[in-house]
């Protein structure tokens, strides 16, 4: 069997019937010029109707995010870790938003404005859809704009439930969540992650039983796959999957002995962020409700 990138591969905004993520309502400037350095809490802020005057890592902000749309005008604050401070100045920003992982920053941020630190991935957090729920609820108290975190929440609400009931009394199977980090190692996405979190609104069962660490993933081997007893189980993997990879599992008399390389099995989605916040469980929502849908 031949396996290629076209048959696998569901643009979401091609499918009859598809799910949209709601786009933010961007409105207007909330008088605080603000920064992030995390794509998760960016996002969250322009769905609050607040645009970032500069976030970091913005040069694949349409690789991993893709939704919401970012505006031109925000500036690159460069990598998370080594913060272009001098153009951080320039911006004057009145806030920071940061996260626990960039506390070595914290220092040198701090006498620049106020810094604003949200936790939604960590050890005893939980399930990390609900931990990104409420952060967005803080990140809102702190910028002012509570009544545009209800609306942007019961959007959200409106949304999940719009996936569950496209696939409410349909056949549908269990499914795996993998990002191909080669074609012998998979990033396989559990409890408590936000990927899996949002299986659960959508009803969707998660192939895939074992517990992961705190960030919602395990990494794998690929054989690993065929401890998934469900036959009919779905395997759905993100974009970008690296070169080659399909090719070699093709080849591979290993893959050849799994449920998932019949065809039909495995469905290669566009980007995710599994790093992300509400936003980012939305826009993954939709992109497995229109697969399934669309095969059901």
């Amino acid at each position: 069997m031949k396996i290629s990138r076209r048959s696998f591969t569901l643009l979401a905004a091609a499918a009859a019937g598809t799910v949209s993520m709601p786009g933010p309502l961007l409105a207007e400037a909330a008088g605080q010029r603000i920064v992030s350095l995390d794509y998760g809490l960016a996002s969250t802020l322009l769905s609050l109707g607040v645009q970032p005057v500069g976030i970091s890592e913005l040069a694949d902000w349409n690789k991993w995010v893709v939704e919401p749309h970012l505006p031109s005008s925000v500036v690159d604050l460069g990598s998370s870790y080594e913060v272009d401070l001098e153009i951080l100045i320039q911006l004057k920003p009145d806030i920071i938003l940061t996260t626990p992982y960039l506390d070595e920053l914290l220092p040198r941020l701090r006498p620049i404005a106020k810094v604003l630190r949200l936790e939604v991935f960590t050890p005893d957090g939980g399930p990390v859809l609900e931990a990104a729920t409420a952060a967005t609820r803080t990140l809102a108290t702190g910028i002012g704009r509570e009544q545009q975190a209800d609306q942007f929440l019961r959007r959200s609400d409106v949304f999940f439930e719009g996936c569950r009931e496209r696939l409410a009394g349909k056949a549908i199977p269990p499914v795996a969540l993998v990002t191909f980090m080669d074609a012998r190692h998979a990033r396989i996405y559990s409890a408590p992650g936000l990927f899996h979190n949002a299986l659960e609104r959508i009803g969707v069962r998660n192939a895939w039983t074992r517990q992961s660490n705190f960030w919602g993933f395990e990494t794998i081997g690929i054989e690993e796959l065929s401890s998934i007893g469900d036959p009919d189980a779905r395997l759905i993997a993100f974009d970008p999957v690296p070169p080659g990879v399909l090719s070699k599992l093709a080849e591979s008399a290993l893959w050849q002995m799994l449920p998932f390389s019949r065809p039909g099995q495995l469905s290669v989605v566009p980007p995710a962020l599994m790093f992300g916040m509400v936003n980012e469980a939305m826009r993954f929502a939709g992109l497995v409700t229109n697969v399934l849908d669309q095969d059901a």
